[in-house]
């Protein structure tokens, strides 16, 4: 498995999931909605933490920075 989400991508990813946890906890928003917010925040979470996303393999994207060569 190839790493393939950039730093930023990662933060951004972590905060989104973040944010749907607090609308869930908070009784923001119940019901089907909550369930479908809670999958794709862990969804966003676990891929945040291993740094790779499936769907960017299939759709070969990558927000990963190139390394620099000298």
């Amino acid at each position: 498995m190839i790493k393939n989400m950039g730093t930023a991508d990662r933060v951004i990813r972590t905060l989104v999931a973040v944010v749907f946890g607090l609308l869930i906890v908070m009784g923001t928003v119940t019901g089907l909605t909550a369930w479908i917010l809670g999958i794709v925040g862990v969804v966003f979470l676990a891929t945040s933490v291993v740094s790779f996303c499936p769907l960017y393999t299939a759709l070969k994207i990558s927000t990963k920075a190139k390394a620099s060569t000298n």
